[in-house]
């Protein structure tokens, strides 16, 4: 494979892995079933091998997911890939990651942990580089308010863009109005 290629491969790597990433109770994490996948193993050989060695596992690393919190992340997507499970999936988070490295020791896991933590730690400089561009706006526009209020709403807008209200379909009726 020759350097672009392997460049690209890694790119898509990065994508499919922050694509996966969820915030649940808190906590930025990847399903068991994601990580299986990268893996290269069956989501029931990476719980197994988490549960042979569980106290390396405490809740701020893994948690299992309740059934309200499965089924809020699956009414995210229009087609679930997800098949039928048996069991809630775990989320770990990426201390449970990198904790995953000393439990599946094979050198692809060592490689893809590798990368899951370098995906986790660009997100976490990306947000804390918003946090700063943020403050910096805040500082600027305490100084300068009047005179550029339309260019710190332009800004601001941009920071945090409005959610838009999504069109209801159907047909309306006099209740509607």
């Amino acid at each position: 494979m020759n350097h672009l290629s392997a460049m690209k491969k890694n790119m898509i790597e990065v994508d499919w892995i922050q694509e996966r990433i969820y915030l649940l109770r808190g906590h930025r994490v990847m399903l068991s079933h994601d990580l299986a996948q990268l893996y290269g193993v069956e989501s029931k050989v990476l719980i197994q091998a988490v549960k042979r060695n569980f106290e390396r596992f405490p809740e701020d690393f893994m948690f299992q997911l309740e059934i309200q919190e499965l089924n809020n992340l699956r009414s995210q997507f229009v087609t679930s890939s997800w098949g039928g499970i048996r069991w809630l999936p775990y989320a770990f988070t990426e201390q449970g990651i990198a904790m995953l490295s000393s439990v599946l020791r094979s050198p692809e896991a060592i490689q893809v942990n590798i990368e899951i933590v370098r995906t986790f730690v660009g997100l976490k400089r990306l947000s804390h580089s918003m946090k700063e561009l943020h403050d910096r706006v805040s500082h600027l526009e305490s100084r300068y308010d009047r005179q550029f209020k339309s260019v710190f709403d332009a800004i601001r807008e941009i920071i945090n863009p409005p959610s838009q209200k999504k069109r209801r379909i159907g047909i309306r009726s006099d209740e509607d109005d």
